[in-house]
């Protein structure tokens, strides 16, 4: 059974840096697609990040450009999120997701996702 357990969040100033882990059981990385998925309140989910373990493509959305960093430690099965220089708009749960197969050319899309975790909220406070 595939699952992913997602964990590192918390409360954090603006500016701060958070690094969130995704472990995964039940599968290997091998031709999945891993991702970071947020969803702010009254808001809807939104890709933060991908990483495709058979091109080593990575992704990030234009407003987490140059300050987070999606990274990954196989013989751990588990994918981080680097977070640094937190706003306050970064507030929200974050999901890690997979999906199998594919060389991606973009970040998928939330809904294309076929694999969740459970999500780990992120509060940054400003």
């Amino acid at each position: 059974e595939v699952q992913l357990q997602a964990s590192g969040g918390g409360l954090v100033q603006a500016g701060g840096s958070l690094r969130l882990s995704c472990a995964a059981t039940g599968f290997t990385f091998d031709d999945y697609v891993i991702g970071w998925v947020r969803q702010a309140p009254g808001k809807e989910r939104e890709g933060v990040s991908s990483f495709g373990t058979d091109n080593g493509r990575t992704y990030y959305a234009d407003s987490v450009k140059g300050r987070f960093t999606i990274s990954n430690d196989n013989a751990k099965n588990t994918v981080y999120l680097q977070m640094n220089s937190l706003k306050s708009e970064d507030t929200a749960v974050y999901y890690c997701a997979a999906l199998y197969g594919g060389s991606w050319s973009r970040q998928p899309r939330p809904h294309e996702y076929d694999y969740w975790g459970q999500g780990t909220l992120v509060t940054v406070s400003s």
